[in-house]
């Protein structure tokens, strides 16, 4: 399938999308974010479109999290802030929406957002966004993945907390609709992520069960887990980013500072570069290294024409620019067809 131009799946290269909808608090802050996103090269930046009145119901619920104290000892802190709150703090109109939008136009980022409802489903369909995700919260919204679907937009299903029972159910919703165009978010709980929740495996194990891409959503800090989801197998990945993750919200302890995106990009490149063919291909540099170190077939003392190879003393050096010496057999009943000096490789020119 496709996000704008580029292909996700199998045999393309991974597609890199930064989180920006967790982290920034208003349009400035959001704008260095896309800047530092387009700069890094990421393909993406996403974020999420929510009314906190539409979403939320119960305006005294406390979310928990982690947070980074000290960044020079790695000192954390759990602290909790109401759940309305944060999401007031993350959102913004539509036309603030529409300016973060063609800002990311203009540096060649790919624009998307999660949303939770009909008036964001409209605005992106509106502003011609390539993609919409789904939050893992909402994959049991069957109303809304159905309207979602009919979009005939790439959707991107978050499944964190999710039963595989339930990942297929809404599959099957949105592919009743019509739309195929389907990536699967694995995605680990937590604020940060630990390592026993993120559970890698399952990159592979929804590939084979619902035969389609599938992404890695990281919630861990650093990007140790984004480099082994690749190696892996990952077609997509979603990380967070900050300008300063030492922040007292949530998200910000797990996300990259503006030195380190680059770097993660320029990693997760290099891994796929590493990760090479399934087949075991040589260039022509490989190919010469390999002959100097090999070893050829060589004579052990000085011997006269017609003498047979069989009744010489031979010896086994590099380099390998000779008769190797797997082809010995082949060569033990021939004859020199001339003198050879002791320690002259022998090749099949020699041989009669």
């Amino acid at each position: 399938m496709k996000i704008g131009n580029k292909f996700i799946g199998d045999g393309h290269p991974c597609f890199i999308t930064f989180e920006a909808g967790a982290t920034h608090d208003g349009v400035d802050y959001a704008k260095k974010l896309i800047k530092h996103a387009s700069d890094s090269k990421a393909d993406a930046v996403k974020f999420q479109i929510f009314d906190p009145n539409e979403l939320i119901s119960d305006k005294t619920i406390e979310f928990d999290f982690e947070i980074l104290v000290d960044r020079n000892t790695n000192e954390t802190k759990k602290i909790s802030e109401n759940l309305f709150d944060i999401f007031v703090r993350r959102s913004l109109n539509f036309e603030q929406w529409t300016e973060l939008k063609t800002y990311s136009d203009s540096l060649g980022l790919t624009f998307f957002a999660t949303i939770g409802d009909e008036l964001g489903l409209d605005f992106v369909k509106k502003v011609g966004c390539h993609s919409i995700k789904i939050a893992s919260a909402d994959v049991n919204y069957f109303p809304f993945l159905k309207e979602v679907a009919k979009s005939g937009i790439s959707i991107q299903l978050d499944t964190g907390n999710s039963t595989i029972g339930e990942i297929a159910d809404a599959i099957d919703i949105i592919k009743t609709e019509g739309n195929s165009e389907i990536i699967i978010h694995n995605c680990p709980s937590g604020y940060p992520a630990i390592p026993s929740s993120i559970n890698l495996n399952m990159i592979k194990s929804l590939k084979n069960m619902f035969n389609c891409p599938v992404a890695y959503s990281d919630h861990s800090v650093g990007f140790d887990m984004d480099i082994a989801a690749v190696a892996i197998g990952a077609n997509l990945l979603e990380k967070t980013i900050t300008l300063d993750k030492t922040t007292p919200r949530v998200e910000h302890i797990m996300s990259l500072e503006p030195k380190e995106m680059e770097e993660f990009v320029k990693k997760i490149r290099e891994i796929e570069i590493a990760m090479g063919s399934s087949r075991r291909i040589f260039t022509e540099i490989e190919k010469e290294k390999r002959l100097k170190v090999r070893r050829s077939i060589c004579a052990g003392m000085d011997y006269k024409k017609n003498t047979q190879v069989k009744d010489m003393i031979l010896k086994y050096k590099r380099p390998g620019y000779g008769i190797p010496p797997n082809q010995l057999n082949e060569i033990l009943n021939k004859k020199l067809n001339k003198d050879i000096k002791e320690g002259s490789q022998l090749s099949f020119n020699d041989l009669e």
